[in-house]
């Protein structure tokens, strides 16, 4: 499996690993003012809000690193939103970084630490596939989620799942405890931004359809020119030439 990732991000990987995930999130903040850092000396990392103490120890240690870890924040940002923007929550609140809001930092304890996290770690140094196509996977394994319970399991106490006659969870699946909010309306205490204004797609009947991403709420239409190429021609050699056109499109949005 190739990579199409820096060796130095590959490391960034393991570094973090170290650290733990508990507060892993936090490198994220990095993507709004990471870059106008020089990252040549110890003292830049603390003049970043949103690092924790062992964070910013890292960051001292390996230096070297630093613009590869504010890189992969903006791609990671990037990538999120573009795999969620067909969903209610559409990883918007990741602007509000390093300033997570609940829907991002529910979660982010000691215990976050999984064995399917552990795979994706070990793999690692083989190479990495696209982000978008791990993001993709990871929506995939997100929506197939199953929620669980603590139980007691002779002398242990184990997480299994709440409905008794599902099968027991595989290594790399991924479950829950607490069910998300619908995300519906927008609630600060939840970290929910609703979905009022969002586009939908009139003719869909997935996540992004008008009727799941409105909550039941209706839309309103209205009308957009785009400008576009076309009546492209391949001219020899070697370079295509092509007219702008306009057209009138619909769009929907949320009420």
């Amino acid at each position: 499996m190739g990579s199409s990732f820096p060796a130095p991000l590959r490391l960034t990987l393991a570094l973090l690993w170290q650290l733990g995930l508990s507060a892993a999130i936090q490198w994220l903040g990095l993507m709004v003012n990471g870059s106008r850092v020089a990252w040549n000396e110890t003292q830049h990392c603390k003049i970043l809000d949103g690092l924790v103490p062992d964070q910013v120890q890292l960051c001292r240690r390996n230096l070297e690193l630093m613009h590869s870890i504010v890189h992969a924040a903006k791609e990671t940002k990037g990538v999120c939103q573009k795999t969620f923007s067909d969903m209610r929550w559409n990883c918007s609140s990741i602007e509000y970084a390093p300033s997570f809001t609940p829907d991002l930092m529910k979660g982010k304890g000691s215990s976050a630490r999984s064995s399917g996290v552990s795979i994706l770690f070990k793999t690692c140094w083989k190479g990495l596939q696209d982000l978008s196509e791990i993001a993709t996977d990871l929506k995939s394994k997100y929506l197939a989620a199953i929620k669980v319970t603590h139980r007691h399991m002779g002398t242990r106490k184990q997480l299994v799942p709440k409905e008794l006659d599902i099968r027991p969870v595989r290594e790399a699946e991924l479950v829950y405890l607490v069910s998300s909010p619908d995300y519906c309306t927008k609630d600060s205490k939840l970290g929910s931004l609703g979905t009022q204004d969002r586009q939908c797609n009139k003719t869909s009947v997935g996540s992004d359809s008008c009727n799941l991403m409105c909550c039941g709420r209706g839309y309103n239409a209205y009308t957009e020119s785009v400008v576009e190429r076309c009546q492209c021609k391949y001219h020899w050699c070697c370079y295509v030439m092509c007219k702008k056109c306009q057209r009138t499109v619909e769009r929907y949005v949320c009420k």
